[in-house]
């Protein structure tokens, strides 16, 4: 024979009465969570809902209304004194310019010394005004004329300092030129023994 539990005051079981119970406590504890939640998302301002967004995104977001930009009446050109609008001056003269309005660049060029031995090395330098940046080829005169020599520099600060070795016995003529504009310098000599 099985054993029957007894049955409560109505007739119920106790045990089906406590689960009921307990669900109901369930549901109410989850609905008061659930409300307190939404209310602290609301306070703090993360219920991500529409209302909020678009506040802020006024406020962040504001693009001033379209305007229309003036036009401008005068010269879109400055022109220099004494020109027309063709480019030509007024005055008559020419406007190519003079040999004393605009100095020729000019690469002066020295050696270290004037005698060295076999594979010694020595320094080409100079001056180069207004030739910053510029690449300068060494050249050295042989068979007649002027050939590249295998050295390179370049001008900082409108100096440059190229060191060369040569192993051709004898008087040696160099001189560098800009790889861009094709300007020389003076040649310089240097005997090698």
């Amino acid at each position: 024979m099985s054993e029957q539990l007894p049955e409560g005051p109505r007739g119920e079981h106790p045990v089906a009465a406590g689960l009921g119970a307990l669900v109901g406590v369930a549901v109410v504890v989850g609905l008061i969570l659930g409300l307190v939640v939404l209310a602290g998302t609301k306070v703090l301002g993360l219920d991500g809902g529409s209302d909020s967004v678009s506040s802020s995104s006024d406020r962040t977001m504001y693009v001033p209304p379209l305007q229309p930009t003036p036009t401008e009446t005068g010269p879109q050109i400055t022109l220099a004194p004494g020109h027309s609008p063709s480019g030509r001056p007024q005055d008559g003269s020419s406007d190519k310019p003079s040999k004393s309005a605009s100095p020729r660049k000019q690469i002066s060029l020295s050696a270290s010394t004037t005698s060295a031995g076999a594979m010694e090395q020595f320094n080409l330098t100079g001056v180069y005004p207004g030739g910053e940046g510029a690449i300068l080829t060494v050249q050295r005169f042989q068979d007649g004329g002027w050939q590249d020599f295998p050295a390179t520099g370049s001008v900082s600060g409108e100096t440059f300092q190229i060191p060369v070795q040569t192993s051709q016995p004898g008087a040696n003529r160099f001189r560098v030129v800009d790889s861009d504009t094709q300007l020389q310098s003076n040649e310089v000599r240097v005997t090698i023994g």
